[in-house]
């Protein structure tokens, strides 16, 4: 298997996506209208160049329709890897004694230029989480024109990629050694206990927080066309 690029960060808003989303949208964000998965799930993304963040929840007044993200506190949540294949990334994770769930299907309306279409997603999740303390999944998306079109990539604040994800954890080599097998891609040792895996499209660094039970998405870097790079996680709690 080839090194896999980066396909979306996920940001778990709960029943909390009306409240959540205009905030993004004051920063300058464009966001995709609200759509409902066949999983009962809701959400709106921020389309940026081959990547995209995913606001991810569920309706209010309704209890959480996917048993995986239940108990999910609000923040950055989990880490979505692209598929080529997404049978034979099942097949591969099962090789490598990965607790992995059969591939899913996942699909969810949406309407472009008053059009309604349904993009569509295979999936391939984890029955045991391969790193505690935040989920990762992979994405191989069957209909990749209704995700990267032009009127959702264009942003006030000319937001282009995600840059760097910081992941925070009390065993970072650990860690890195685990998404290193995820993505197929080695990993890189840096100073004062800190690692980097660079992927085609990002990259994830990992470093060494003591206090940490096992391992949290502490923060997400966004590159803007006027050279600036800012923080992505300043609505959520997270330092």
């Amino acid at each position: 298997m080839n090194a896999l690029d980066f396909d979306h960060l996920v940001v778990m808003v709960r029943d909390q996506l009306a409240a959540l989303a205009p905030l993004f949208q004051q920063d300058g964000y464009c966001l995709t209208d609200v759509s409902v998965h066949n999983l009962g799930s809701i959400n709106r993304l921020i389309t940026l160049d081959s990547t995209y963040i995913e606001l991810l929840g569920w309706p209010p007044g309704k209890p959480p329709a996917r048993k995986e993200i239940a108990d999910s506190p609000v923040g950055l949540e989990a880490l979505v890897f692209r598929a080529v294949d997404a049978h034979q990334t099942y097949e591969q994770l099962k090789r490598q004694g990965f607790d992995v769930n059969p591939v899913q299907r996942l699909e969810r309306p949406l309407q472009i230029q008053d059009k309604t279409h349904t993009a569509r997603f295979d999936t391939v999740r984890f029955a045991t989480q391969p790193i505690a303390g935040f989920r990762v999944y992979f994405c191989q998306h069957l209909t990749p024109e209704l995700i990267w079109f032009d009127d959702a990539m264009r942003h006030a604040n000319e937001a282009e990629g995600l840059d760097n994800i910081v992941i925070k954890s009390s065993q970072p080599q650990t860690t890195a050694q685990v998404l290193s097998a995820l993505t197929n891609q080695p990993f890189s040792t840096l100073q004062g206990n800190s690692y980097e895996i660079r992927l085609a499209n990002i990259r994830l660094m990992v470093q060494l927080d003591p206090s940490e039970p096992g391992a949290r998405i502490a923060q997400a870097s966004v590159v803007h066309g006027n050279g600036r790079t800012s923080g992505f996680d300043t609505h959520l709690g997270n330092p």
